[in-house]
């Protein structure tokens, strides 16, 4: 399966920025030290004092500004900067873009989240991606071949529905192998966000000050608030662990622990909540039949 090739190719506006503001700095520092060579380079003879400073400033020119250029970032990341991210930052130029993770595209509800509106601004999607969902799509294994068609089919809806908010960049990083590295890596450079549902690239992401939107977090904080004390009616699926429970599940996926339920197994059951417990796995709610049940 290949991914429809309708997305924006191109070089980010981002990257020519960085380039042009180095190379005004390179030209800066040249100019300086010319100015600085114009008195000892007066002292020479008339034939020679008069062409050399303009020779010299066109000579440090050429020499120091490619130089700068290329080496922008560490130049950067000296004064203080990540690759004019933090120049324009204040600005807004980078605050309203999302960078994509192969798992968000895999998941799926990232086409229901856009679509309520949740999520505003420009998505990128980076090439290095695609290589990643078309490597997974090719896989020998059925499952991780499904996965990555899916991802595939994601991508294309995203692309019709979307249109110019979806941006297929050819950005990456030089030097960084793994993709959630070079997803953290650019998303700290640029001050993107990352878009994603993986708790791995969540946690390293925050460790190093990026911000970052989770699919799973967002699908827990917009859960319905249970109280103890509420009533609800709940269908018992199987046992649970202890003797007499039975476990139930709500529509978003909640499970709801019952106890002296497992004589309700495969039927409807009103149930009063007893409470309420959050945990890393998510939410669990723990409950008794109605008395007269």
């Amino acid at each position: 399966m290949r991914i429809a090739r309708g997305g924006r190719y191109k070089r980010p506006s981002e990257e020519r920025t960085s380039i042009s503001l180095a190379a005004i700095f390179g030209l800066i520092i040249a100019l300086l030290i010319s100015v600085l060579l114009t008195f000892p380079l007066s002292k020479l003879p008339e034939s020679w004092s008069t062409i050399s400073p303009i020779a010299v400033s066109i000579l440090l020119c050429l020499i120091i500004t490619p130089l700068i250029v290329f080496q922008r970032k560490e130049i950067f990341r000296l004064f203080g900067f990540s690759v004019a991210s933090r120049l324009t930052a204040k600005s807004g130029l980078y605050s309203r873009r999302l960078i994509v993770d192969t798992s968000a595209l895999i998941d799926g509800r990232i086409v229901d989240i856009i679509q309520a509106g949740f999520i505003p601004g420009l998505l990128v999607i980076p090439r290095f991606v695609l290589d990643e969902l078309q490597h997974i799509a090719d896989s020998y294994e059925p499952i991780r071949r499904n996965r990555g068609r899916r991802g595939l089919d994601i991508l294309t809806r995203l692309q019709q529905e979307l249109g110019n908010t979806l941006e297929i960049s050819d950005m990456d990083v030089k030097g960084i192998a793994d993709v959630d590295s070079k997803l953290v890596e650019l998303a700290r450079l640029y001050n993107f966000a990352v878009l994603t549902n993986d708790f791995n690239l969540n946690q390293v992401a925050k460790i190093q000050g990026v911000r970052v939107l989770n699919i799973n977090e967002l699908a827990t904080a917009v859960r319905p608030v249970v109280l103890p004390g509420e009533e609800m009616s709940v269908q018992i699926i199987q046992e649970g662990k202890e003797l007499g429970q039975g476990i139930g599940f709500l529509n978003d996926g909640t499970m709801i622990v019952v106890e002296d339920g497992r004589r309700y197994i495969n039927s409807h059951v009103d149930v009063v909540v007893t409470r309420v417990l959050q945990t890393s796995a998510g939410r669990m709610i723990f409950a008794q039949p109605k008395a007269g049940v």
